[in-house]
């Protein structure tokens, strides 16, 4: 979709998946982490690895969120200032 200057619009659709997916992060990166903590568990036979999966995945999930949380500003911010110059 173009606007009346010629750029491109994006899709409502394509902005509300971009940001759902950020709501994803957080519970996906500590399911793997959990799984990942059960599977070294279950390998090397201790009962506490899980833990520490859990908090890896929850520590990785807020990185990746906030990386993406930061590109969608930039990419604003970056829309804003050549809407400016036009």
């Amino acid at each position: 979709m173009k606007d009346d200057k010629g750029k491109r619009q994006e899709s409502p659709w394509v902005t509300m998946a971009r940001y759902s997916e950020i709501g994803f992060l957080i519970p996906a990166a500590v399911i793997v982490g959990y799984l990942l903590g059960l599977l070294a568990d279950h390998l090397l036979h201790t009962h506490w690895l899980y833990m520490l999966g859990i908090i890896f995945g929850a520590v990785s999930g807020f990185i990746s969120m906030i990386r993406r949380a930061m590109q969608a500003s930039s990419d604003e911010d970056k829309e804003e200032k050549t809407d400016e110059r036009h």
